[in-house]
């Protein structure tokens, strides 16, 4: 591990699985002090065990990302734990909530949970980062989880429309955070269904395996997305290796988006 992360705090978001958990890893073993924060507490404080395995530091907290109360208390914890915080990983994400629903199948409860998990946990976790970087004066980094779908149709209209809203929240956000040494980010993977994030949507086990073979099929560079692959992502673009990178979208998608 190259240590690029030493005495910086971060906050990891949809910690308990695949791609949080993954990143959180990661940057623990890059030397970052973090928050695994997620829904599910238990899983999450699983992540900190194994942060905590391999010699690194990490704490759990439990947050529901569609109220800000909720986001603005995960902040504040982080910043009680370590003094500061240095990057947020704005990760928690839900697909659309049945495999092949069409617009016109989507109910308003459908809508209103995709956009306030999707969309609001980007924006509040943006706007409480956001205020504590201002507040230490010495800039911080955002990376948020979007999606292909916010680029091409993929995974359907709703579920894309929001990730949409997240890369033009991305873009926006880099603008006006640029004079305060704020950068902010996004990666864009495409169809993971061995993280785990198709199972939040319901789908089984044996399904989730062979929309991997297919989605795979469909990779220029023929291979799935894996939640690994997403986190160096993450660290790359959080780091200051990319210290001169603000407002990207970074496809993780084997190519997909550049056919």
């Amino acid at each position: 591990m190259s240590g690029l992360f030493v005495d910086k705090s971060v906050i990891v978001t949809g910690a308990a699985s695949g791609v949080g958990r993954a990143t959180a890893v990661r940057f623990a073993g890059d030397g970052a002090r973090v928050a695994c924060a997620d829904i599910d507490v238990d899983e999450a404080k699983a992540t900190v065990r194994l942060i905590e395995s391999a010699g690194g530091t990490a704490i759990a907290v439990g947050v529901d990302v569609s109220r800000e109360d909720q986001v603005e208390a995960m902040v504040a914890a982080a910043v009680e734990q370590y003094a500061r915080l240095d990057v947020l990983v704005n990760n928690v994400g839900i697909p659309t909530p049945r495999l092949g629903a069409l617009l016109e199948d989507h109910t308003l409860d459908d809508f209103n949970r995709l956009v306030s998990v999707n969309l609001g946990g980007v924006f509040f976790g943006c706007k409480h980062a956001v205020l504590r970087f201002k507040k230490q004066g010495s800039g911080g980094t955002i990376v948020n989880t979007a999606s292909v779908a916010g680029i091409v149709a993929w995974g359907g209209s709703v579920y894309g429309a929001t990730k949409g809203a997240v890369l033009q929240l991305t873009r926006a956000l880099a603008i006006e955070g640029a004079p305060y040494g704020i950068r902010v980010n996004a990666i864009c993977p495409a169809g993971m269904p061995a993280t785990g994030f198709m199972a939040a949507g319901g789908m089984d086990p044996e399904l989730s395996a062979r929309v991997e073979t297919t989605v795979a099929a469909q990779h220029p560079l023929g291979r799935a997305v894996t939640a690994e692959d997403c986190a160096e992502a993450i660290l790359f673009l959080a780091s200051d290796r990319a210290h001169n990178i603000t407002g990207v979208a970074m496809p993780v998608d084997g190519g997909y988006v550049a056919r």
